[in-house]
């Protein structure tokens, strides 16, 4: 009953002192800055007075549409049906209002055979939804070749960040730019495209350009914050994370920040009375999740903290901060052969650390085996060793599209013993420096050592297909990395990507 009154009681507030002009006028600068929150109880407001109008019911219903609404959207659909409105405009309103609701059946079949720009986007999202990834490229394709629809060059610029293919969602942010200049999608997808290149300098002027345009939007300061972080610049990441704050609160991202701050920060008392209230719900491979779980550790309870770990592990077996802290757990409770069987897979790796390696030698140790000796020598050498440096300068060069370098790095790595996350590496440099039939060689070498990992395998068939050379084999590759690990999402836009090059 409370959650029922909210809304009327909104507008309520919103009706005092405001005609139904004014109300309108100032829904319409708020959907420009990016307030669709505001502008929905504005035209809500303005409706409550005016009385029904199919303008305004369409307005309203797309803004609902941003913002998620399904049921809103769908309400409002309903009322401009009953005003006369028909066609493939209300079509297209339920359509996406019956997706946002989970019925993406529902939302192909209200669509037809309509060949409208936003409807391909809606279709391409119904498809995705369906598991048809393959189908959802295709229905974005043809969307932007329809004409240029603001928010279908921004899924398909999503679609292909996440398939990788910067090259690609560069360009459909060009074309957003050009559409919609200072566009606040183009901002954020430019400056998420510029820190997955570690052009971290690009990123943080088009977020503060960001900012500066959509003052009352906390999303460029999330992302900076994030920037931030992955520069481990922690103080600066917390500064930007208290901008977002004083935008929004309570926002769910802006409470993931503050969380995985403290946990950087060892703060994990804070940790735990944030996500306590969240524990029956959380995803135990979240990153909350597993932060959680970490809390649970570092203050006294290792038996819960090593359940959660387990969980997670079995639900992400190639995880390497679920398997680390699952040994921590094992180790805490006492059981140190579980714990180094645990461990041995990060602490066996060239790349090992010494996190891996001190962990791995204590619970060698612990179990009287002869293993701990060489760990210990192993763990002086990886605190000042050539290995950690080299993968050091390795993922530096990956991060900022310096190919050449990565080779070098990897490739001496390489000499030095054969490791499948070495060689997975050293594979994709070469493949993006055109030398495709070193990286197959590479990739096939990672994935003879580890024959039943994903990763390894996505990564034989992702340098053949990006290389061009031998793509059947490529495809079969993607598709049963996808198959192995149906939720990863890179995975399955690759298998898209390179199916719908090779025009299967």
């Amino acid at each position: 009953m409370k959650k029922a009154l909210i809304l009327p009681l909104a507008l309520l507030i919103a009706s005092c002192g405001d005609d139904p002009a004014e109300r309108i006028a100032r829904a319409r600068a708020e959907i420009a800055a990016m307030e669709l929150g505001a502008a929905r109880v504005d035209l809500a407001a303005a409706l409550a007075d005016k009385g029904d109008d199919v303008e305004l019911l369409k307005l309203l219903a797309r803004v609902q549409l941003r913002l998620g609404d399904g049921d809103g959207a769908q309400a409002s659909a309903d009322r401009l049906e009953r005003l006369g409105l028909k066609g493939a405009e209300l079509a297209r309103i339920k359509a996406e209002a019956a997706l946002l609701r989970g019925h993406a059946d529902e939302a192909l079949a209200l669509l037809g055979a309509d060949d409208a720009p936003s409807a391909w986007r809606v279709r391409a999202a119904a498809k995705i939804a369906l598991k048809d990834t393959q189908g959802g490229l295709e229905a974005l394709k043809r969307g932007a070749a329809a004409g240029g629809d603001p928010l279908l060059l921004r899924d398909y610029a999503r679609f292909l960040i996440d398939a990788q293919d910067l090259d690609g969602a560069d360009r459909q942010v060009a074309a957003l730019a050009r559409l919609q200049p200072d566009n606040f999608d183009a901002l954020m997808l430019g400056a998420d495209i510029a820190v997955r290149r570690g052009k971290l300098a690009d990123a943080h002027a088009m977020l503060e350009r960001a900012a500066k345009r959509y003052p009352k939007v906390p999303d460029p300061w999330i992302a900076r914050a994030t920037a931030y972080d992955i520069e481990g610049k922690l103080d600066d990441a917390v500064a930007m994370t208290g901008r977002a704050a004083a935008i929004a609160p309570d926002d769910p991202r802006v409470i993931d920040l503050k969380v995985q701050f403290a946990a950087m920060k060892g703060e994990w008392d804070q940790v735990r009375s944030v996500l306590a209230k969240q524990e029956s719900t959380l995803d135990p491979v979240s990153a909350n999740g597993l932060t959680y779980a970490e809390a649970m550790l570092r203050t006294g309870h290792p038996e819960q903290a090593r359940a959660m770990f387990q969980r997670a592990l079995t639900r992400s077996p190639n995880n390497p901060y679920s398997r680390l802290m699952l040994a921590q757990a094992q180790l805490a409770t006492g059981d140190a052969a579980a714990a180094y069987a645990t461990v041995r897979p990060l602490s066996d790796s060239m790349l090992a650390g010494p996190r891996e390696l001190e962990l791995a030698e204590k619970a060698a140790r612990a179990m009287g085996s002869a293993d701990a000796d060489p760990l210990r020598t192993r763990l002086a050498s990886a605190r000042n060793g050539q290995a950690a440096d080299l993968n050091r300068k390795g993922q530096a060069a990956l991060e900022r599209e310096d190919w050449n370098g990565a080779i070098a790095a990897y490739g001496q790595l390489a000499q030095q013993g054969k490791d499948a996350e070495v060689l997975k590496r050293l594979a994709l440099a070469l493949s993006h420096a055109r030398r495709t039939d070193e990286a197959i060689a590479a990739a096939d070498q990672a994935r003879a050592l580890r024959p039943e990992d994903p990763d390894t395998t996505y990564m034989a068939g992702y340098v053949r297909a990006a290389g061009g050379k031998d793509r059947a084999t490529g495809l079969a590759l993607l598709k049963q990395a996808s198959d192995a690990d149906p939720g990863n999402a890179l995975f399955k836009r690759s298998l898209a990507r390179f199916s719908a090059a090779q025009g299967g």
